[in-house]
């Protein structure tokens, strides 16, 4: 009998037992991030809607006047700070959810080292695919659909009609008010995507452990 012909060794059961329970672990922490970033999307979404209806009220109260202009001066850049804060948070959060994930990939390729029997049943996973079916994809539209994206664009959105509240106030213009906030809350979301996409660069090129070339399953 030759060597490739020789049976595979069967795994310690404490093994088994080690990555079993690494990988129920690694799940739960995955499902953790993730239900903190939603929870932390819907206290900053809950705050913006509660906060516009008020300044609604307000600006119905006072027929746009200057009691207006400073609630709305107090208000939009409390709610911006949140946004920037929840945002930070949720790129953490989503760091984080990759780093988790990709130490399940590697977890599966001892499933199909262990027991190379189970493979037409688990289907192995070329490398290159490997997080992408646990749901993490790549680029920018992928990135604005994810938690921290869609609270970057309402970020984006409250810092430039900080900015236009602000230039009206300084102005009296509504041309120059308007251009002023459109390009502050481009160049924010701009900004904004740009650190994201940062961030899970930085993630996607740290390696936990052996050699990052090596194919995985």
């Amino acid at each position: 009998m030759t060597v490739e012909d020789s049976p595979t060794p069967e795994p310690r059961s404490a093994a088994v037992t080690f990555v079993t329970t690494e990988h129920f672990t690694l799940q739960g922490a995955r499902s953790s991030t993730i239900a903190e970033s939603v929870g932390r999307a819907t206290m900053f979404l809950t705050s913006v809607s509660g906060e516009l209806v008020a300044l609604g009220l307000v600006a119905t109260a006072t027929h746009i006047g200057a009691a207006f202009y400073a609630f709305g001066l107090v208000l939009l850049p409390t709610l911006t700070f949140i946004g920037l804060v929840t945002f930070e948070r949720a790129v953490q959060s989503g760091v984080e959810d990759y780093g988790y994930a990709a130490r399940i990939a590697r977890l599966r390729a001892y499933y199909f080292d262990s027991a190379p029997e189970v493979t037409p049943y688990l289907a192995s996973v070329p490398a290159n695919e490997r997080l992408a079916i646990q749901g993490l994809r790549s680029g920018v539209r992928q990135m604005l659909r994810s938690v921290a994206g869609m609270v970057g664009v309402v970020t984006a959105v409250l810092t430039g009609s900080t900015v236009g509240l602000a230039t009206a106030v300084a102005s009296s213009s509504l041309a120059g008010a308007l251009a002023c906030g459109i390009v502050v809350g481009l160049g924010t979301l701009a900004t904004l995507v740009r650190y994201q996409n940062s961030a899970s660069n930085r993630a996607g090129q740290a390696t936990l452990f052996g050699d990052p070339d090596e194919p995985q399953r």
